[in-house]
């Protein structure tokens, strides 16, 4: 049984992500602006800010990538992702309003005259357009340019403010190093450059409705908060499931696999707001602080303890929506024998008041039976049945944080009839039912809060790094060790069997996916 808690939707409301006030006005150097994150997320993301004026009329945006291309070369390649039927927005922005502002300027990464003439473009720029000296630089490079680009930024001089009253800020993508140390190195590399207050670390993950809504949620709310420790909480269920493979990322993911692609990144990001304490206020860095506090408190997983709490896989052939799908070591590019693995499952405890004894599971994976990212809070059971078995299932209130974006909540309920019959029933919040069909995307969301230099829902060095010192001792434990015999779960089921036993040694199970 399900019961929608949603409020009339009026029309005025489908576009209620219209800024009030613009942003200040920009410019944004994209590097890496022929590649794929650029055309299918950031592009149609910038435009959806620009045509619900959130940026400034006076924006403007310059790619830089080893691509030659004139500016209309690139104005038509930058197009390929945004619905050419957009028609103009309740201010009349239109697709060609857009294009208009985009340039392009070809350059290799390491090359000094390509980044003096970068800033020679820069300052034109400024004059023409009257920017005020505001710049946002993107780096949607592959990980391994990051470090040449960071540091010729620096020797062009580009990195500091033109003003004291202007502002110049830089955004470095996932992942951010592949291990403690290589993130520690290319912190220091960062922060030889920028101060930390310039320095953007994006999870597009947290950019999502529901996510942003957790804080809300708890802290805008007197009723759920005071239920949300060990008193009343048995266990959290972190799920971020794939159906899809690798696609056309196998190159990357040989090099990552599914603890350092999401574990360390998304599924951290996730279990520290749901465990964090209060801000003191809601800004960067109260936000920030207490968020690294829970990575500081995760139980480490060395030795022993990472066999005992800690489960990976990789997909074989199986079959998904009753179409066959290759196993991952027949996908192109992707070593016959490859011991990378696209699943991985963990059990952590977050030794502090609140949480002491509560189990936090967290598993991701690729082919799984469906994409789902979801946070599931388990209550405890009542704890004297006077409905007999009837009423042992425990309430349960779950984030949907894709793909559809809402919050549920269980409890138990009498059907109808002559017979105490109590069954599971669920009230459901849905974000596109309650807000309308506005639903600003991700990237957009964190695009927009980069320019007004809102960091709250960025990553800090400490963080990054506290974060990789978690997943650092696993690492090192299956480098050490022979892997499981891959290919250990079938493409198109909930993953291999030793994560059902890592709940199961608990008296637990997966919610099903």
């Amino acid at each position: 049984m399900n019961t929608s808690i949603t409020e009339p939707v009026e029309a005025s409301r489908t576009d209620a992500y219209f800024c009030e006030i613009p942003s200040d006005p920009c410019v944004i150097v994209m590097f890496g602006a022929s590649g794929d994150l650029a055309r299918r997320k950031l592009l149609p993301a910038l435009f959806d800010l620009a045509r619900h004026a959130c940026l400034a009329p006076r924006f403007r945006l310059l790619g830089f990538a080893r691509t030659k291309m004139s500016d209309e070369d690139f104005r038509e390649h930058a197009t390929e992702f945004i619905p050419r039927d957009n028609a103009p927005s309740a201010t009349g922005y239109s697709l060609k309003d857009f294009t208009q502002q985009l340039l392009y300027l070809p350059g290799s990464y390491d090359d000094p005259d390509a980044f003096r003439s970068l800033g020679q473009r820069l300052d034109e720029l400024d004059r023409d357009a009257n920017l005020g000296g505001n710049r946002l630089f993107y780096c949607a490079t592959p990980p391994d340019v990051y470090e040449h680009v960071i540091e010729q930024i620096g020797k062009a001089g580009l990195a500091k403010p033109k003003s004291g009253k202007s502002w110049t800020r830089v955004v470095v993508e996932k992942p951010f190093g592949h291990d403690l140390e290589s993130c520690r190195e290319l912190n220091a590399k960062v922060l030889q450059v920028f101060d930390e207050s310039q320095v953007y670390r994006i999870d597009h993950y947290l950019g999502k409705q529901t996510v942003q809504n957790l804080l809300v949620f708890r802290f805008g709310n007197g009723i759920f908060e005071p239920l949300w420790n060990r008193n009343y909480i048995d266990h959290v269920q972190i799920t971020a499931a794939e159906s899809l493979g690798v696609e056309s990322r196998a190159a990357f993911y040989e090099s990552a696999g599914a603890l350092r692609d999401m574990v360390q990144s998304h599924m951290m990001q996730l279990t520290s707001l749901v465990a964090m304490e209060a801000p003191a206020r809601f800004d960067a860095t109260s936000v920030r602080n207490e968020k690294i506090k829970v990575l500081q408190s995760i139980r480490p997983l060395t030795g022993d303890s990472v066999w005992k709490h800690v489960v990976r896989g990789q997909y074989g052939p199986g079959r998904i929506e009753d179409e066959p799908v290759r196993g991952y070591r027949q996908e192109p590019g992707v070593k016959p024998d490859s011991s990378t693995e696209t699943y991985a499952a963990l059990k952590l405890h977050v030794d502090n008041w609140r949480w002491n004894g509560v189990p936090f599971y967290l598993r991701t994976g690729k082919r799984l039976r469906r994409s789902t990212t979801e946070i599931a809070i388990q209550f405890k059971k009542a704890p004297h049945r006077i409905f007999g078995e009837q009423d042992s299932q425990p309430n349960s209130l779950v984030l949907n944080i894709q793909p559809n974006e809402g919050i549920s909540l269980s409890f138990g309920a009498k059907a109808p009839g002559s017979q105490m019959d109590v069954r599971p029933v669920t009230m459901d919040f849905e974000y596109r039912k309650a807000f309308g069909t506005a639903n600003r995307d991700a990237y957009a969301t964190l695009l927009n809060d980069c320019i007004r230099g809102d960091a709250t829902l960025f990553d800090r060095a400490d963080s990054v790094e506290a974060a990789w010192q978690l997943v650092d001792p696993i690492l090192e434990a299956w480098q050490k060790a022979s892997p499981p015999p891959f290919p250990n779960y079938p493409a198109g089921s909930d993953g291999p069997r030793a994560a059902e036993d890592l709940l199961a040694s608990d008296g637990q199970l997966w919610r099903p996916l």
